[in-house]
């Protein structure tokens, strides 16, 4: 996905210019919201949640640059969440395919001009940011185990919670986007295997301040 931004700046100016992002990217249910903003609160920085924009996203995307997002669209939450394997549904989720990425990055560019940011969201692909970053130090992926992740959506309602309540099969439903997030965070753990980026294991044992200060190290944000 590409803009006309991206098409008239170059890597180097990009990199240049998002230096001031900090990124953290992971899958489902790893505490990413959390994490961000409690260093947002912590050390005084903006938050940039890319989930928040998603709507907006969508609506600004021409229908030429998204076409999973069209597919997925014209579907029935049951074609969504219950009758398609979990496989597909990794293949063709128009975010994970880095559709509207060009739009996070015109966003970061703004709101890193006033000086350092925190981005946070699934959104943030390893081999996306990976261009961009001036420091990989800046960037963090939080990578959940499936024992972690079943515990944060027991902790949601299961079956009963959001979009799931809306399918004609939410037992299903939720299994299905377990397993598709599950495969989801193995895709990041070899990404950022093969990138050299910063990937941290997320599991039950490991508290949420620990994450936070993990994290707050490797972006030098320590006191």
């Amino acid at each position: 996905m590409h803009s006309a931004l991206h098409e008239e700046t170059s890597p180097d100016v990009l990199r240049e210019r998002l230096r001031n992002v900090y990124w953290i990217g992971g899958g489902s249910g790893s505490g990413k919201s959390t994490i961000a903003r409690r260093l947002a609160d912590r050390h005084g920085l903006p938050l940039y949640d890319t989930d928040a924009v998603m709507p907006d996203h969508a609506r600004r995307m021409p229908v030429e640059q998204a076409p999973y997002l069209g597919r997925f669209a014209a579907m029935d939450m049951d074609e969504r969440w219950v009758t398609r394997s979990p496989q597909e549904m990794l293949d063709t989720f128009h975010w994970y395919q880095g559709e509207g990425f060009a739009l996070i990055i015109e966003d970061l560019l703004a709101l890193s001009a006033d000086g350092p940011v925190i981005a946070e969201g699934f959104r943030l692909l390893p081999d996306l940011v990976r261009p961009l970053l001036a420091d990989t130090g800046h960037a963090v992926w939080l990578l959940p185990t499936n024992e972690f992740r079943q515990k944060v959506f027991e902790g949601r309602g299961g079956p009963a919670w959001g979009f799931i309540a809306k399918t004609g099969d939410p037992q299903r439903a939720l299994q299905n986007l377990l397993q598709r997030d599950a495969l989801f965070t193995e895709r990041l753990t070899e990404q950022t295997r093969q990138l050299g980026l910063n990937g941290f294991t997320v599991d039950p044992t490991i508290t949420e301040e620990d994450s936070v200060r993990r994290v707050a190290a490797v972006f030098g944000l320590e006191n």
